[in-house]
């Protein structure tokens, strides 16, 4: 829509109202500041939403890959010719053997509740970047060195150097009963992966030394896969899956996290329906306030009318000076939504000391920090989507405008 110099000097004054029209410029301000506020909250929520699910995704899918094969009984005997069968499958870019076990630790009277993570030297060194205090290279088999969690640190008051010892409560046989095993483990290194559960429980050390702490000889009793795709993990590995029928069973990311990302994905969709009621509402403000100014201007736009001004021309300008409105309370709204994303830690800390709330617990909230992640196509989506709603808004008073008899309007003037 392509507007004359006449029709644009025209659209320009109805957006600055004079003097008399005060009210009518304050109803328009409001419309820019609501429309301005619902895209920046649908810019922000979708934004923290996203950044959610893909950190949650890229920690959980680091540490346990994207499917696990797990042996019936706790044990897969023959575990080296599976591994080399699910390296030789195609779509498989990774493939370690994996001890995951639940056990328990104690040190200076504390007793935790953990899970014992044995892993090849590779897949140690793979959280390298997330370790805060000491050093994985210590970690070797038969050194009796392991690295744990952040939170489990703290929970138990242990630091780099000390010594924790773990239980396994299936020991050996003795005519007395069964006997814990007990082996103490020197800390070598602390490390936060970012997700709660994992800095809460995980203890990590070379496989060698798990198997010989849970009397397992050379079995274990998972394999962790890791694809090219995600996505299509249970096609990948459905040829496994019949393979390794009454052995094992192969589980994938979205069978074993399938509660949370499927609560992720309504409570996502649930905020954009909800935001999106708050730009619909800051449009009405835009049909409002048009309406308003339609009103107010009926005289002028009689006289227009006997000046030559076609219907068209009003049309044209009544819905150029709404949209207007529209388009700068989006761009408003956009500029506003990637400054609170930039600041959003800060912006957290701020309202925890101004309320005295803790407002991201990772207990809860899984995540240690407030993550954003934003989508271009969604971005233009709720761009377009706010533009689209403040059109149509402007479109009845437009054609009030333009439907404007002139000669009915200066009968009496």
């Amino acid at each position: 829509m392509i507007l004359s110099p006449f029709e644009w000097t025209i659209a320009k004054r109805y957006m600055l109202p004079g003097k008399g029209e005060r009210f009518i410029a304050l109803v328009a301000g409001i419309s820019l500041v609501a429309v301005a506020l619902g895209v920046a909250a649908l810019v922000i929520v979708m934004s923290v939403m996203n950044g959610f699910r893909a950190e949650l995704f890229d920690k959980i899918v680091n540490l346990n890959g994207h499917a696990i094969i797990q042996a019936y009984g706790g044990r897969l005997d023959d575990w080296e010719r599976v591994l080399k069968d699910v390296r030789a499958t195609k779509g498989v870019v990774r493939a370690s053997p994996l001890i995951d076990q639940p056990l328990l630790v104690t040190f200076n009277g504390r007793t935790e509740g953990i899970q014992l993570r044995g892993h090849t030297a590779e897949d140690i060194a793979r959280i390298q970047d997330k370790v805060k205090v000491g050093s994985l290279a210590e970690i070797k088999p038969g050194a009796e060195n392991v690295a744990i969690g952040n939170q489990l640190a703290q929970n138990l008051g242990a630091q780099v150097g000390d010594v924790i010892t773990v239980i396994n409560p299936l020991g050996r046989a003795t005519p007395f009963g069964t006997v814990p095993r007990q082996i103490g483990y020197r800390v070598a290194a602390i490390f936060e992966i970012g997700v709660y559960d994992y800095d809460n429980a995980f203890v990590m050390m070379p496989i060698k030394d798990a198997q010989t702490l849970l009397l397992t000889g050379d079995a274990i009793g998972t394999i962790e896969v890791t694809t090219n795709d995600p996505d299509n993990v249970g096609r990948i590995l459905a040829p496994l899956s019949r393979q390794l029928e009454g052995r094992a069973i192969v589980t994938d990311w979205k069978t074993i996290n399938a509660s949370l990302f499927e609560a992720l994905a309504v409570e996502r969709v649930a905020m954009f329906v909800v935001l999106s009621i708050i730009v619909l509402v800051a449009v009405f403000n835009i049909l409002s306030s048009l309406i308003m100014l339609v009103r107010a201007k009926t005289r002028d736009i009689a006289i227009l009318r006997t000046m030559g001004a076609t219907r068209r021309s009003l049309l044209k300008v009544f819905v150029t000076a709404g949209f207007c409105i529209g388009a700068m309370g989006t761009v408003l709204g956009l500029l506003l939504g990637f400054v609170f994303l930039y600041f959003r830690q800060p912006i957290v800390h701020l309202v925890e000391i101004v309320t005295g709330q803790n407002l991201w617990d990772p207990s809860i909230r899984f995540l240690t920090e407030l993550p954003a992640r934003s989508d271009p196509v969604e971005i233009v989506s709720i761009c377009g989507m706010a533009l689209v709603f403040s059109f149509l808004a402007t479109l009845y008073p437009a054609y009030r405008a333009a439907s404007t008899d002139p000669v009915q309007v200066l009968r009496y003037e």
